[in-house]
């Protein structure tokens, strides 16, 4: 893997660490609503789905390893065992999900294709393991599970929006910056 690789992969890792640092808004789910899934969203339109998938890797095990990294400040192997453990979990796949989806899409305008491979990979799919996760960790059957987590879903579309934009601007000054679109 090239140097430039790694640093891509690092740095949007450390990209979802400072977005944990945003104070998280409580809910009475236990589920807070942070800003950590808009780069997922970032990692995966930008790098497109391996290094995407590799940056929420590495920052997943830093986590695991204790640094208190996600939303709130939390950090260690019990956050693997908490009712937001799926989402944790899923960061890999969900960037890798938007990546592929992005790169497929790449004939579209990025405005749309960024927004689609969004919504398909940081939310659908991150979805998919939060929703997993939480009806392990709280034993709700699937129907509570999801529909406790519906109310998640207005906030994540304006991430999506949010990372659709930032990977259109980007695409205009820096082509070449954003994978998903060579």
């Amino acid at each position: 893997m090239q140097d430039k690789s790694l640093v891509q992969i690092a740095l949007y890792a450390a990209l979802i660490a400072a977005l944990g640092l945003i104070p998280p808004v409580p809910f009475v789910t236990g589920i807070p609503i942070t800003a950590q899934t808009l780069g997922v969203m970032l990692a995966g339109v930008m790098l497109g789905p391996w290094r995407g998938a590799l940056s929420m890797a590495l920052f997943i095990f830093v986590v695991a390893l204790g640094a208190p990294l996600l939303s709130g400040g939390r950090g260690g192997l019990g956050v693997f065992v908490g009712p937001t453990a799926g989402f944790a979990i899923g960061f890999p796949f969900a960037a890798f999900a938007t990546g592929y989806v992005a790169l497929m899409l790449r004939k579209l305008p990025t405005f749309p294709a960024t927004l689609l491979a969004s919504i398909v990979g940081g939310i659908l799919v991150l979805y998919v393991f939060g929703i997993t996760g939480f009806k392990l960790v709280t034993g709700r059957d699937w129907l509570d599970a999801t529909k406790i987590m519906i109310v998640f879903i207005p906030g994540d579309i304006v991430k999506a929006v949010i990372a659709a934009a930032v990977a259109q601007a980007v695409v205009k000054g820096l082509p070449d910056a954003v994978y998903t679109r060579k």
